[in-house]
C-alpha cells in the first residue's frame, strides 16, 4: 500500500486525511512547540475512536509509524514518514458532579476542562498552562498546580480508552487491563492512542494564588529567602520560583519587556486568611508587583502565566534531591545575574514533596520520584540559530552547576526533544519499572509502531 496516495485509504478515512500536497497539511501536523520539524506522510483528522482505529490499521498496512498530536507541547522526535493522528476534533467532555468524575476526549486542553468542571464546583489536577493537552499530560504523569496537596494527576485516572497497535479499541482499567493501565500512566504514548479518559476531580473552586515579582538584581537576596521559607509550608501550599528573562519584543507586555525578573508562584488550597499569613514573609521582602489573591480556580492559568502562543522552546529538566544554601549559590552563580548569563527564557525550581511523595491508590509506571524539587528550563529560539545554541549552552551550565543535587531521574511528563535518546527516556523510570514497561511494550506493540515519541523499545529490541 502506498501511504502517499489517497487511493489506499480506508473508506472511513476519506475526507479526513490530508497529504503533503493538500491545503492545511502543515497546520494540522504543527503543535505548540515548534523546536522539532516534521515531515509526515499523512495526517488523519480523527473525530472518533473508530477514526483512530482505522488510522492505526492504515499505518500498519503501510508499515509506517503512528504519531499523535493534540496541543503539541511535548516535542520529541521528527514525525518523518509517519501517519499523524490529529485528535483535536475529539472534544467529548462530561462531568458527573455526584461521582466527582469527568470523561474527557483526546482533543481537549486543560482550559476547556477547568471551565466545565468549575460549573459543578470541582476541578481537575491540571498543570500550569491552560493550553496543554490533557492526554499527553495524563500519560506522562502530570505535575499539577496543586500537586503538594493532591499528588500527581495520573493517579486520579480511572480509565483510558486506548487504540492499540492491532487497531483494537480497548477500555483500560485496573481490572480489565492491569498491565496496560499501569504502563500508560507514566509511559506516555508508547502503548497506543488514548482517545478518552475518565478522571477523578477534586472539590476545589477557589485558590489563594498568583505571583510575586522581584527585580532580577535582587536574586541573591530573594532566592535564599524563598528556599528558607519553604521549610515551614504545609502540603496545602504548592509553589515555585523562576528566574525569568523576557525578550525585548512588542509581543511582551510593556511592564515585562526586556526585563530580568524573579517570579514566585503561589497556589494555596487553604483559606485566604491562612494563605495571607503564610505568604507574609515573602511579601515582607518588598516585591515590585504582588498579584497573589483569593481567586476563582478558573483563573488558575494566571499563576504561572505560561505563554499561550506556539513557539520553538528548548527545554531541559532535572529532579533535585534538595536545594540547600550551596545549591542556591550554585544557581545564582550561573543564572542569577542581570548581565547576560541567562538568555530569554526561564529557570524554574518547583517545590515537590507532600502528596507528590506518596504513591497513588493504584500503582503506575510513574512510581514515586525521590526528589524534593523539580528543575525546569525553557528558552525560546529558532532551530539552527545562534540563539538556540546559546540557549542549549546556558541550560547545560545550569544542569552542570547543580549536578551534586541531581538525582539523575526525569519526570516523564517533562521530557522534551533533548530527552529523546533511549538512555535519557530510561531515566524517567526506576530500573525495574523500565524493564516491565519494555515487556508490556513487546506484548502490545512488538513492531514499535508507536515510536514517534519518547520511545520505550520493546524488550526484544535494542
Amino acid at each position: 500500500m502506498s501511504i502517499h496516495s489517497p487511493g489506499g485509504l480506508p473508506a472511513e478515512l476519506a475526507g479526513r486525511t490530508l497529504f503533503p500536497e493538500d491545503e492545511g497539511f502543515q497546520e494540522e501536523h504543527s503543535g505548540w512547540n515548534l523546536s522539532v520539524a516534521h515531515a509526515p506522510s499523512a495526517v488523519v483528522l480523527a473525530e472518533s475512536a473508530a477514526d483512530v482505529a482505522a488510522a492505526v490499521r492504515y499505518a500498519s498496512g503501510a508499515g509506517a509509524p503512528v504519531a499523535v498530536l493534540a496541543a503539541g507541547h511535548g516535542a520529541s522526535v521528527p514525525a518523518d514518514g509517519a501517519v499523524v493522528v490529529n485528535t483535536r476534533r475529539m472534544k467529548e467532555l462530561s462531568v458527573d458532579a455526584t461521582a466527582r468524575t469527568a470523561r474527557i476526549g483526546a482533543g481537549l486542553v486543560w482550559g476547556d476542562v477547568v471551565a466545565q468542571t468549575a460549573k459543578a464546583g470541582l476541578a481537575p489536577l491540571n498543570g500550569s498552562s491552560p493550553t496543554v493537552g490533557v492526554m499527553g499530560y495524563l500519560t506522562g504523569g502530570g505535575l499539577p498546580v496543586l500537586g503538594r496537596t493532591y499528588g500527581f494527576a495520573t493517579h486520579r485516572v480511572r480509565s483510558f480508552d486506548l487504540v492499540t497497535a492491532d487497531g483494537d479499541v480497548r477500555t483500560v482499567t485496573p481490572d480489565s487491563e492491569p498491565d496496560l493501565f499501569w504502563a500508560v500512566r507514566g509511559g506516555r504514548g508508547n502503548f497506543g492512542v488514548v482517545t478518552a479518559a475518565e478522571i477523578d476531580l477534586v472539590p476545589v473552586t477557589r485558590v489563594y494564588g498568583g505571583g510575586l515579582f522581584f527585580p532580577g538584581s535582587r536574586a541573591a537576596e530573594v532566592l535564599p529567602a524563598y528556599f528558607d521559607w519553604l521549610s515551614g509550608q504545609p502540603e496545602e501550599m504548592t509553589s515555585s520560583v523562576i528566574l525569568l528573562r523576557f525578550p525585548d519584543l512588542p509581543a511582551v507586555p510593556e511592564h515585562n519587556r526586556g526585563k530580568f525578573l524573579i517570579h514566585v508562584r503561589i497556589a494555596f488550597t487553604g483559606t485566604p486568611e491562612e494563605g495571607e499569613r503564610l505568604v507574609a514573609p515573602l511579601r515582607a521582602l518588598g516585591p515590585e508587583r504582588d498579584v497573589v489573591e483569593d481567586m476563582a480556580y478558573t483563573r488558575v492559568g494566571e499563576i504561572y502565566l505560561d505563554p499561550p502562543r506556539p513557539t520553538p522552546a528548548w527545554a531541559r529538566t532535572a529532579l533535585l534531591r534538595d536545594v540547600d544554601a550551596a545549591a542556591v549559590q550554585a544557581l545564582l552563580d550561573v543564572a542569577g545575574h542581570d548581565h547576560g548569563h541567562l538568555p530569554p527564557g526561564g529557570v524554574e525550581i518547583r517545590h515537590l514533596g507532600g502528596a507528590l511523595s506518596r504513591p497513588g491508590a493504584v500503582p503506575s509506571a510513574l512510581g514515586v520520584p525521590e526528589a524534593g524539587f523539580h528543575l525546569f528550563m525553557s528558552m525560546p529560539a529558532q532551530p539552527g540559530t545562534e540563539a538556540a545554541e546559546r540557549a542549549r549552552k546556558a541550560e547545560q551550565r545550569v544542569i552542570d552547576s547543580l549536578a551534586r543535587w541531581d538525582t539523575g531521574r526525569l519526570l516523564p511528563t517533562f521530557m522534551f526533544s533533548s530527552d529523546s535518546a533511549v538512555e535519557d527516556v530510561a531515566r524517567g523510570y526506576a530500573p525495574e519499572d523500565y524493564a516491565r514497561l519494555r515487556r508490556i511494550k513487546a506484548a502490545h506493540d512488538p513492531g514499535n509502531m508507536f515510536r514517534i515519541n519518547h520511545n520505550i523499545p520493546p524488550a526484544d529490541h535494542s
